[in-house]
């Protein structure tokens, strides 16, 4: 059953970048509801609402990695990785071949545009359950790459580093102490204008971190985007915490 599902998703991703590189015509326009929701739906900060997308992809890995076929042992049975599966946005691999931070708009198109080719409902009958596999690969793989939390996670899971591990914390009494005052600062919250301070504080914060995973990366600094990884943990889920402020209420639930 799983040397069926892997080569399934093998069979579909061919057929999907074989029609996706020879053709020079738009891609078919059908794009189903639940896919443009996928698309549209910004990214959210908390791990523990989102889809653990690597895990599902090392899952599949595993898998395929497994299958008891001979024949199977011999060929390249393995998914795609995320980057894999869009040529376009990240043509020279991931990094540090290719920046952290990608063309968050040309990742949007690439991503139409493979849901338009690989969508269920477009594929003969006899692909459809490989078409679902893929399908579910593309969306998983765009909700990843499309957020920097996730994709810092993403990579460095490639190099054995968990970061999402309930047991990877801060260290340094100064983080520490700014992430414990932003936390009461939402609670202490008032009003919308109390929020909209913090809010513009957090995504400095956020943007400072992405920064610094954008040069570890490129300089291969596995550990120091591990622990920058967890810093920006922590101010995605402060960020979380604002967008669910109720006046009276203070924040939303905080993830650890």
């Amino acid at each position: 059953m799983r040397r069926t599902i892997s080569n399934g998703v093998q069979n579909a991703t061919r057929i999907v970048r074989r029609e996706y590189t020879s053709s020079n015509a738009p891609p078919t326009p059908y794009i189903c509801a639940a896919c443009r929701k996928s698309a549209a739906t910004p990214p959210r900060g908390s791990i523990v609402a989102s889809q653990r997308a690597f895990a599902t992809a090392r899952n599949v890995r595993q898998q395929t990695a497994t299958a008891p076929d001979v024949q199977d042992a011999q060929s390249d049975v393995r998914a795609p990785t995320h980057y894999e599966l869009f040529p376009e946005t990240f043509p020279e691999g991931p990094p540090p071949a290719s920046p952290f931070t990608p063309d968050l708009r040309q990742l949007r198109k690439e991503f139409l545009q493979l849901q338009a080719k690989a969508h269920p409902d477009l594929m003969p009958a006899d692909q459809k359950r490989h078409a679902e596999g893929l399908s579910s690969l593309i969306n998983e793989a765009y909700r990843t790459l499309q957020d920097p939390l996730k994709r810092a996670q993403y990579l460095l899971l490639q190099h054995d580093i968990d970061v999402e591990d309930e047991s990877s914390k801060l260290s340094g009494g100064e983080l520490l102490m700014d992430v414990m005052e932003a936390r009461e600062a939402v609670e202490e919250a008032e009003n919308e204008e109390d929020l909209d301070l913090l809010k513009a504080e957090n995504g400095e914060r956020i943007a400072e971190s992405v920064s610094v995973l954008d040069l570890t990366f490129a300089n291969e600094e596995w550990e120091a985007a591990a622990q920058e990884a967890i810093r920006l943990r922590y101010w995605k889920n402060i960020e979380e915490s604002i967008q669910g402020w109720e006046k009276g209420k203070g924040g939303g639930a905080i993830h650890h």
